[in-house]
């Protein structure tokens, strides 16, 4: 099977095409056009800008995707697309084009909610698993990196993103049981407004992970708190730890030459929650693999100290991340999830002539 799929539900116009055979799987091309230099000017995505550029580079990005696939439309056995959560504006692009290729190839639609899709990414071919072991071989250390390590069920899944931060618990494929999430802010969105209130730009991430390594051994004048870190249950909440950032930097008129150790603060607080909660859940339910998932899972302290933790006080269980190309938005990882959902839903769904029932969500809930 060939699948094409959309993704559209922010600021990246993304096609890919993915080809499984036999339960294996290859993504034959993942091209994705970015708009951060267009929105930085505006410090975050602004979704009307957005949509106009979805419209923009839709079809070129279509183009290339099959052109480097080698591909025609006559090879395409399914077609996959966001429809959300998200911009509504931004995902109605990305929708009423897949529907359009939908009716004129005729070939079946599914739509994939975007956070499912992150999940997915870590069964795209090209992921880090690594196994933390009761007696491992010689040699081994406890762990090993390796393509080919299956990901067993249970799952929990630490999603990660500009618009969600959740603990999910997976007993099967498809099957999601929201154990914990934000109160407030998610995690995204919080490197965000902390990259604002320091000056940093758009996106707050990547701004914030490269400035905090510059970091020395300066100490803040007040640390950062880390909120519901020893709450009982295994939500979270980033918007007061955002405040105390602005409540700290308006305080301390030399805040400007101590920007890396609030960057590093922040970052280290986030995931020192992040961890802990992951940590205590998988005590609690035991799953058999711990998957990272969502913009923020490519964050590389994150990715390294989870691993850490999961190592030191965890045995027998495979920790799974995306590499990053997959971690942040792109339409490979709506193609995967499209795959199990085709074949394990295949029997219930209607996909004749179904593109005339697919409708956008910007609210779409996980189930």
């Amino acid at each position: 099977m060939i699948i094409l799929s959309l993704e559209t539900s922010c600021d990246e116009t993304a096609c890919a095409i993915l080809e499984e055979k036999n339960g294996a799987f290859s993504v034959l091309a993942n091209i994705v056009s970015s708009q951060i230099a267009l929105h930085a000017t505006w410090g975050g995505v602004v979704p009307n800008l957005a949509a106009r550029e979805h419209l923009k580079n839709i079809m070129p990005v279509i183009d290339e995707a099959l052109k480097k696939a080698k591909l025609t439309s006559k090879n395409i056995d399914l077609i996959a697309v966001t429809n959300g959560p998200g911009l509504i504006p931004a995902l109605l692009i990305g929708v009423e084009t897949a529907k359009t290729l939908s009716y004129l190839w005729k070939k079946p639609l599914i739509g994939i909610h975007h956070i499912e899709g992150h999940i997915y990414a870590n069964f795209i071919p090209d992921k880090i698993c690594i196994e933390s072991k009761v007696n491992p071989p010689a040699g081994e250390a406890g762990s090993q990196k390796s393509k080919e390590i299956k990901i067993n069920f249970p799952i929990l899944c630490l999603v990660v993103s500009g618009g969600h931060t959740q603990l999910v618990l997976m007993k099967k494929h498809l099957s999601y049981e929201i154990i914990g999430e934000t109160q407030d802010d998610a995690v995204g969105e919080a490197f965000d407004k902390v990259a604002r209130i320091l000056g940093l730009g758009y996106p707050g991430g990547p701004a914030i992970a490269k400035v905090a390594l510059k970091a020395n051994s300066q100490k803040l004048k007040a640390s950062l708190p880390r909120p519901m870190i020893n709450s009982k249950d295994f939500n979270f909440s980033f918007s007061g730890l955002k405040t105390a950032v602005l409540y700290s930097v308006k305080k301390n008129p030399d805040y400007k030459l101590q920007i890396a150790n609030y960057c590093y603060e922040f970052q280290q607080a986030v995931c020192d929650v992040l961890i802990s909660k992951t940590m205590r859940a998988a005590k609690k339910y035991n799953p058999k693999t711990i998957m990272l998932a969502g913009g923020v899972s490519a964050n590389s302290e994150l990715r390294r100290q989870l691993g850490e933790a999961i190592k030191k006080d965890l045995l027998d269980i495979t920790y799974c991340i995306p590499e990053t190309k997959y971690s942040i938005d792109n339409a490979a990882m709506i193609a995967i999830a499209a795959s199990f959902r085709y074949k394990l839903k295949k029997n219930t769904l209607k996909l004749k002539n179904n593109w005339k029932n697919l409708e956008t969500n910007a609210n779409l809930k996980l189930n």
